[in-house]
């Protein structure tokens, strides 16, 4: 095949891509996800394949771990909702009806019948459109664990594929590309880890020093809520600090949401993910930071893997760029 030939196959690919993104973009960060999950398992892929195993089951036992590692994030939380399910509902019995607090010599009074209903209601919309959704979450996570078994069980191909396009001298920097992308989507899954078991150790403390009984239980939440974009464990210690002040303790308010809020929700992301992102990713602690919440406020979700991901490739980029500025002999005048 000739080398135009080459390009206007590379073009037609391009351009079939963008068609696809385009036709399928309600489920295009679904398929951003199952590639970057089949990036990272496909290292685990290769060794099952080196001790005998066969693509098709080295691929499906890959894509298997992937699911557990999955349903044990989420395991906890569910865990902790039902077994304490029946003291999360006594607790809406001892919100009073209504709230009396003094502010400059004035005194206030709300009443919460209207809250309540209000909640309520919301409450009931937020079930029912959850359960709207339900088949098509279905959908898309069936869809992601074929498209994850496919790109693993397919990957040598799809490499050929990909590095036909790029002319020889280049392909050099492609793999380089390449191999910044594993470690940059490996080092943000670890982080996100990371963040979520620091979150928990924190909150320990913090909770028991508060003067809450379930200390565990609501550690374990804050912990699960750090795979939440932006809002993360500040749901959890805003629906404390709204209890709290609901029952008139307006100082515990206080306390869960500064000091919780600085302990819990904003110190794991400040000390955690730059530390450990120069280490696992090479990528500088701010670069990381800029990438993680500047890609969470643009795209949402997806953006949490995608922004550092940007980042990394931007960081490896420079890095090739300069390596061939200082190949390149400067005259000395």
């Amino acid at each position: 095949m000739t080398l135009d030939r080459r390009y206007v196959f590379g073009g037609l690919f391009v351009l079939a891509g963008v068609a696809a993104a385009f036709l399928l973009r309600s489920v295009l960060g679904t398929v951003f996800f199952a590639v970057t999950v089949a990036y990272l398992l496909w290292p685990v892929r290769q060794a099952l394949v080196r001790r005998g195993q066969s693509f098709r089951v080295a691929s499906g036992v890959a894509t298997a771990g992937a699911l557990l590692a999955a349903l044990l994030v989420l395991s906890p939380l569910v865990v902790v909702v039902y077994l304490r399910f029946d003291a999360l509902a006594s607790l809406l019995d001892l919100i009073p009806s209504d709230v009396v607090f003094e502010l400059f010599g004035m005194t206030y009074r709300f009443t919460l019948a209207e809250v309540s209903t209000f909640a309520v209601a919301y409450l009931r919309r937020l079930a029912t459109a959850a359960a709207a959704a339900t088949p098509v979450l279905l959908v898309k996570a069936t869809l992601f664990v074929f498209l994850v078994y496919s790109l693993l069980y397919h990957g040598e191909n799809a490499q050929r594929a990909a590095l036909a396009v790029v002319p020889s001298s280049y392909q050099p920097a492609a793999r380089a590309l390449n191999e910044r992308a594993r470690d940059t989507l490996f080092a943000i899954y670890v982080l996100q880890a990371a963040t979520a078991v620091g979150t928990f150790v924190l909150a320990l403390p913090v909770f028991y020093l508060l003067g809450y009984d379930a200390v565990v239980t609501l550690a374990t939440v804050a912990a699960v809520l750090q795979f939440v974009p932006i809002l993360g464990p500040t749901l959890l210690l805003a629906g404390l600090a709204a209890y709290q002040l609901a029952i008139g303790q307006t100082v515990a308010a206080l306390l869960v949401v500064f000091v919780g809020g600085a302990v819990v929700a904003w110190l794991p992301d400040v000390l955690i993910r730059p530390r450990l992102a120069q280490q696992t990713a090479h990528i500088p602690g701010s670069l990381y930071f800029v990438g993680f919440f500047g890609g969470a406020l643009t795209l949402g979700a997806v953006g949490i893997v995608a922004g550092p991901l940007a980042v990394g490739l931007f960081v490896e980029t420079a890095s090739l760029l300069t390596g061939e500025l200082h190949a390149v002999p400067v005259d000395d005048e």
